[in-house]
């Protein structure tokens, strides 16, 4: 049960201190105060000296919610081998739950008190690459501060991990740091060109593996395998992630922007495909599977969405998506709607065949379990799941890492959001790596398929700002 008070900060921490010294157990104090406005970007700079290597950021389309949390007051994280990554967080996360006391002297707004930000891999069977070694297969982070834009109101949280050899003294002074904070403005040259070369990751062993992958499926092996490839940029000035990060926010409005930085790694990305949205009992999931490039004019994209509503490949790839998350949700909900023929999604350089999914969820499952019923979805991985799995350990000739896999969060009262990280790379100093895959089916080309990937690259190439020298 999570204890609310109506009292003062200072009354707040001696009572959580009180309660750390008799249980033997950390307590989460989380304060929320609504403040003027910030710019997400501006306070994500500001606070680099202080948090390098600490910091995530998250914006919903259009821009409505937007959340920025700086700090590790509390890191959960495992390197499970299994699917017991998932349940093990969410065990470790309700374990402090039921100790939480945050002030409610105002209605809570979503997204603000005691949160966590992160991720998972995609496979956490598959033996890593060195390019991932320090993202564990799930991480996630509670905040020192946090700031949340919701409904055009901007809130502060800051939170304090009080553990039972903690004082009142220590305490207080945490807080009055967070709330005096210099937020400064940080001038974004989102104009500048960054020069880079272009590494081609075993491309030619890419295109054998599609090859492979659609014999199989025509012997009857599986119906769908996704395929992804790796890309290496390395850029002759060192990458700025706040550029990154503004220029996927302007040029991807329909998508989620995400950041998440992991010692000198920052994992960006503009993904458009939620995977699940969780708010009380009711659920959102999103099916984008089937993909083709936007029209210069009106008329040619007009032309080319038509021409995607009626292929018959996209359409078979499109509809076992729908069917496996529709099929997943049923299995935790008492009631599942979609409706029956997909529609256009567009991003600015793709168009996807898109199919909402809502449910009701029954007692008993939480959000993360239903992620973990999702991964991956056959627009990630393939159908059926275990065995498209395997074909990608199999053939793949890259490790994933966090790419394609959730990345999201969650607050105390098991609402929140993960999405799929597409569009994605990971940036460290001058190198860039970016990901991108496609569904394999029966009918795949592998040149087409590869051009295709060439296409889903497009949005991070853009807002890396680079001129390939090559």
């Amino acid at each position: 049960m999570i204890t609310t008070l109506d009292h003062t900060i200072k009354e707040l921490i001696q009572q959580s201190l009180e309660e750390a010294k008799q249980t033997n157990q950390s307590v989460i104090v989380s304060r929320i105060r609504e403040v003027d406005a910030i710019d997400p970007l501006h306070f994500l700079a500001s606070c680099e000296e202080l948090f390098l290597g600490e910091r995530f950021i998250w914006s919903t389309p259009e821009r409505d919610f937007t959340l920025v949390g700086v700090g590790n007051e509390l890191i959960l994280e495992n390197n499970y081998s299994t699917t017991e990554r998932f349940s093990a967080i969410e065990k470790e996360w309700k374990r402090f739950n039921k100790r939480v006391i945050h002030d409610k002297d105002k209605e809570r707004q979503n997204g603000t008190g005691p949160l966590l930000f992160g991720g998972f891999s995609f496979d956490p069977i598959k033996e890593k690459d060195p390019l991932w070694d320090a993202f564990s297969e799930a991480k996630f982070m509670l905040p020192t501060m946090m700031v949340t834009i919701v409904n055009n109101k901007t809130f502060l949280t800051v939170n304090k991990l009080v553990t039972p050899h903690d004082d009142l003294l220590s305490c207080l002074k945490h807080f009055e740091q967070s709330y005096s904070l210099n937020i400064s403005h940080y001038q974004i040259d989102c104009e500048k060109v960054n020069e880079f070369s272009t590494i081609e990751y075993k491309t030619s062993q890419w295109l054998k593996a599609v090859e492979k992958a659609t014999n199989d499926i025509r012997l009857k092996e599986m119906d769908k395998v996704v395929l992804a490839r790796e890309v290496h940029l390395k850029f002759t000035d060192k990458v700025n992630p706040y550029q990154v990060l503004s220029r996927l926010q302007k040029e991807q409005p329909t998508s989620f922007v995400f950041g998440f930085e992991n010692g000198l790694q920052h994992f960006v990305g503009a993904t458009p495909e939620r995977l699940i949205k969780k708010q009380d009992n009711e659920v959102l999931s999103t099916c984008l599977a089937g993909s083709i490039k936007r029209g210069k004019t009106k008329e040619l994209d007009i032309e080319l969405g038509e021409q995607l509503l009626s292929d018959a490949k996209n359409l078979i790839e499109h509809d076992i998506v729908v069917k496996m998350i529709k099929k997943a949700l049923t299995n935790c909900c008492y009631e599942v709607i979609s409706p029956k023929l997909p529609t256009l999604f567009k991003t600015k350089n793709i168009q996807h065949l898109y199919t909402p999914v809502k449910g009701y969820v029954q007692k008993g499952y939480s959000l993360l379990s239903i992620v973990e019923k999702l991964h991956p979805t056959p627009a990630l991985g393939g159908f059926p799941k275990e065995k498209a799995i395997e074909k990608i350990r199999e053939l793949e000739p890259m490790h994933r890492g966090w790419y394609a896999a959730p990345i999201g969060w969650l607050d105390d009262e098991d609402n929140g959001e993960f999405v799929v990280a597409i569009r994605s790379g990971l940036i460290e100093g001058h190198n860039v790596a970016l990901f991108a895959g496609c569904g394999i089916v029966e009918e795949s080309n592998p040149k087409s398929e590869y051009l295709e990937t060439k296409m889903k690259l497009k949005p991070m190439m853009s807002a890396l700002g680079g001129i390939d020298n090559e």
